[in-house]
């Protein structure tokens, strides 16, 4: 929890509380606070544990730390579980690739090809937009199309 916490904040924080509380009343403070903390986490605890037992068996791999999208995501498709084949995507994709083939093409450059037949090249090339492209423009009486689904 505190783990970017540096020793000039600390010794900030111990300042601040010996101005605020006083030397008399700090270690009662500081006795209410842990005590109030070690009440959270015991209440924390009994709720997982009644959780996990109303839950039943199947579920007794579960951890609560799952339903955090971030680390369930990270579980899903990060991990050894490849039922989707992804890892295969994330190896075939190269980010770095990618962005030079946009910047060449919204420069104006032609994308050297750094592997692959020159076949699967002109393949790729022929698949990529022209981004320097200008849309045509409508005629000043034609008005645009209607889109309901729009408004």
């Amino acid at each position: 929890m505190f783990n970017d916490i540096g020793a000039l904040e600390l010794l900030t924080l111990v300042v601040l509380a010996v101005l605020v509380f006083g030397p008399e009343k700090l270690p009662k403070v500081i006795q209410d606070v842990t005590r109030t903390i070690r009440k959270i986490r015991e209440f924390s605890d009994s709720a997982k544990e009644d959780i996990r037992s109303e839950l039943g068996p199947q579920f007794k791999d579960f951890e609560f730390e799952d339903l955090n999208p971030k680390t369930f995501v990270r579980k899903q498709l990060m991990d050894g579980n490849d039922d989707l084949g992804l890892k295969e995507i994330r190896e075939s994709f190269d980010l770095r690739k990618e962005m030079a083939e946009v910047t060449d093409a919204v420069n104006g450059r032609e994308a050297a090809p750094s592997t692959g037949t020159a076949a699967a090249a002109s393949g790729a090339a022929a698949a990529t937009p022209d981004l320097l492209k200008k849309p045509a423009q409508p005629a000043k009486d034609e008005r645009p199309p209607f889109d309901a689904d729009a408004t």
